[in-house]
């Protein structure tokens, strides 16, 4: 997930904006004759001086983490700019990211209260929750609990080591003859298109249990839904920012508010089943272990919170969310980075046929012995920075940071992308170089600059589908790598500028596939 601005002044109609100047302009003017005090030994923060209204949108662009990027450079790591009347404090560097997040992580783990927030999976969202009671805690460690359940412990069968394992190889595997299919029918392929609803079955199988043909309509039917909720996001909410446009029509935010009950109802739908289905000794997926919670009236031991059955419909949801958007995305980045550097995945293909073979599919154990293909996936986290932002953050009292004064309840953005691109951590930071993660020899993956890669967010509102993220990109990616080659059509180079949006996507293309020659073993 990321964050959810773009320009919005393009979004507001004739009649909008001037209902908005006309109503905004006075209570603009009232709130700049109040000024913060700043408690002694304390500073102001800096940053560049907004316009009336609009803040510093213009200036923000069509690519925001560029632009803001390029603010920390002469604000430093901690400034403040204004989008519409929203005061908006923008963390970059990794150190004083990790102070705010981790050593000071219960200071900045709110979320702001934003319009559109409060639409997504009715206000109770893992992620997006602006509850301030702590609920989010309780849901967050019972969603947590149910992942870890099926992506870490045996399966049913000897031939996986845990559910998760299971649906990629068997998805993975489906993948690679649809992709066949589709050179031998038209020559080529658009990869996002094969690989987001290889990735949605996968977590239609975690969530739900059950795994899709690739043309069910209602497989599909889900894919588009997300798709349609990624351009909704990615195109801002003016009422986030200039609150008095909560009250004026707007087509945007009705689809977005439609497209959220959309998905509710589908969820809804699916526990429903599992409800009239569920047998308390044979727990099928992640939805039965939360209604098994829910029967068995558990209580979370720190918040004290009932997780009750509408609760179960939230949790799917979320997890379902997190499971999706930024997979797909992330493995669509990789493929195209093989074809980019086919000398590199030539490498990769050598290291999986020297330490893993041919006759077997690669397998989570297989992953510490693979240390290219995990440098490799950490660059593509690093250097594409799909994820420029995390969530807003939001303080939850007045804190201060590299000795700047932040009032509580303000908006925190976090710029991934800077810290991912930042001189000072990485050397040649625009080079592609997955090297760069390992030692001199090649056999070890440097875990301490590993841990430098920010794509996940981190603290307490961390992203939770993260392990199941780096587990499925790693194994569609080995099992992919294994068994193709892939390349770009001739005389036609990619173009990997990312389209900024809820995640950066890579300009839709045709590419090309061949299957590995199995006799040289």
């Amino acid at each position: 997930m990321a964050l959810m601005i773009l320009p919005f002044i393009g979004a507001l109609s004739v009649s909008e904006s001037l209902v908005a100047v006309l109503t905004v302009c006075l209570a603009y003017l009232i709130l700049k004759s109040f000024q913060d005090k700043i408690p002694e030994g304390l500073s102001r923060l800096p940053g560049p001086k907004p316009l009336p209204i609009i803040g510093n949108v213009l200036e923000m662009g069509s690519r925001p983490y560029l632009s803001l990027s390029e603010m920390s450079k002469r604000y430093g790591d901690v400034f403040q700019i204004q989008i519409g009347m929203r005061p908006v404090v923008v963390l970059s560097g990794n150190e004083t990211v990790r102070q705010a997040l981790i050593k000071q992580g219960d200071e900045f783990a709110g979320r702001p209260d934003l319009y559109s927030f409060r639409f997504i999976n009715d206000g109770k969202s893992l992620a997006f929750s602006t509850d301030k009671a702590g609920v989010w805690r309780a849901r967050r460690k019972l969603a947590y609990s149910a992942l870890r359940t099926f992506a870490t412990l045996e399966g049913t069968t000897p031939e996986y080591s845990c559910v998760l394992e299971e649906h990629i190889c068997k998805e993975a595997d489906y993948l690679i003859k649809q992709l066949d299919s589709a050179m031998k029918a038209d020559g080529s392929f658009d990869p996002f298109r094969y690989i987001v609803v290889s990735v949605a079955n996968v977590i239609c199988g975690m969530c739900f249990g059950r795994r899709y043909d690739h043309n069910d309509q209602e497989l599909l039917g889900l894919v588009n839904l997300s798709d349609e909720f990624a351009q909704v996001v990615g195109s801002g909410n003016p009422a986030d920012f200039i609150p008095i446009l909560q009250y004026l029509p707007n087509k945007t935010m009705k689809k977005f508010v439609g497209l959220n009950d959309r998905f509710i109802n589908f969820v809804q739908k699916i526990v429903t089943e599992h409800y009239a289905t569920y047998n308390k000794d044979n727990i099928r997926d992640i939805t039965d272990s939360l209604i098994d919670h829910c029967e068995d009236r558990k209580l979370d031991e720190n918040a004290n919170v009932q997780i009750s059955d509408e609760k179960v419909v939230g949790i799917v949801n979320d997890l379902f969310g997190a499971g999706f958007d930024t997979i797909s995305t992330a493995l669509s980045w990789s493929v195209m980075y093989l074809v980019t550097y086919p000398e590199i995945q030539e490498r990769l293909y050598q290291e999986l046929k020297e330490k893993v073979g041919v006759d077997r599919t690669p397998v989570l154990a297989d992953r510490n012995n693979l240390p290219l293909l995990e440098a490799f996936i950490l660059e593509i986290f690093r250097h594409s920075s799909f994820l420029p932002f995390t969530i807003p953050h939001c303080t939850t009292k007045d804190t201060s940071l590299n000795g700047y004064f932040i009032p509580k309840d303000t908006c925190v953005f976090i710029n991934q992308w800077q810290i991912n691109h930042d001189p000072e951590l990485w050397k040649d930071p625009s080079s592609f170089n997955p090297d760069r993660f390992l030692n001199a020899d090649g056999t070890e993956v440097n875990r301490v600059e590993g841990e430098k890669v920010m794509i996940f967010g981190m603290g307490k509102r961390r992203c939770i589908g993260e392990v199941i993220a780096r587990n499925e990109v790693y194994m569609f990616l080995a099992i992919l790598i294994q068994n193709l080659n892939f390349y770009n059509l001739p005389g036609e180079p990619l173009d990997m500028t990312p389209e900024y949006g809820l995640t950066m996507k890579h300009k839709r293309c045709q590419l090309r596939a061949t299957a590995r020659v199995r006799d040289d073993h």
